[in-house]
């Protein structure tokens, strides 16, 4: 079967992006050919399950264990879940968390990106935006994360819900000199912002290299001037969300 280059989710844009292009191109060829071994898709159920729907603890790691066979997977998802029960223990939300709607931000024409955040709730009237970062090693940083939360607000701010949200990035990576995961509570609003120009610039290198990309896996030509600033969205890519995991 021919290998494609699949449109990533928000997070995984920044966190592949390179430099040039042609960077860009590397690493997305790279990871159609040799693709991540598992997802931490499981994990983002699992808090909705538990914090949204109200599904005992014990009730979500008994279902990780019975739907992914492979042990040294089930020990990765599993590690995760008790910093997260800990950290939600000790809020007490005006009322049941509520799933957020999936969201699609135009990177280009030609190229819409998925976001979806698994909860916003409220504490005392003030509504937060936690985000969930579940990579062990090499969470966003410098440019990428900066690259990340400038979108992200710019999302937010599209929706009156969420428009005056504290948006958090909950970070479960394993501290550097460390051997376990800890979690580190990110204030979005302490990590700079792109500016527009900026933004846009970094926007279109990693288009250029998602078509080049593309163009290399399908056998044709790479074009690095299929670019189009107007970055208009295009529904034809919205059923491409790819739930990549540890990359």
């Amino acid at each position: 079967m021919a290998k494609t280059v699949k449109v990533p989710s928000l997070q995984h844009m920044a966190r592949n992006w390179r430099d040039t292009p042609d960077g860009v191109r590397r690493k997305l060829v790279a990871l159609a050919k040799y693709p991540p071994q598992f997802s931490y898709d499981p994990l983002f159920a699992a808090v909705r399950d538990m914090l949204v729907l109200g599904v005992p603890y014990v009730q979500v790691v008994e279902g990780i264990r019975r739907a992914e066979k492979r042990a040294w997977v089930r020990e990765l998802l599993i590690e995760v879940l008790p910093l997260i029960g800990n950290h939600f223990s000790g809020i007490e939300p005006d009322s049941p968390p509520r799933r957020v709607a999936r969201r699609y931000y135009p990177l280009a024409r030609d190229i819409m990106i998925p976001f979806e955040a698994p909860l916003e709730y409220s504490v005392g009237g003030q509504v937060y935006f936690p985000w969930f970062s579940f990579w062990r090693s090499k969470p966003l940083a410098d440019r990428r994360l900066s690259l990340f939360v400038t979108i992200v607000e710019e999302v937010l701010l599209q929706d009156p819900d969420l428009d005056q949200a504290l948006f958090q990035i909950l970070d479960f990576s394993i501290p550097e000199g460390e051997r376990e995961r800890r979690l580190l509570i990110i204030d979005a609003k302490d990590i700079p912002r792109l500016g527009e120009s900026e933004k846009q610039a970094m926007l279109e290198v990693f288009a250029d290299g998602y078509r080049l990309a593309r163009s290399e896996l399908a056998g044709a030509n790479p074009d690095r001037d299929a670019r189009d600033d107007t970055r208009r969205p295009d529904p034809d890519q919205w059923d491409l969300f790819n739930p990549d995991g540890d990359q």
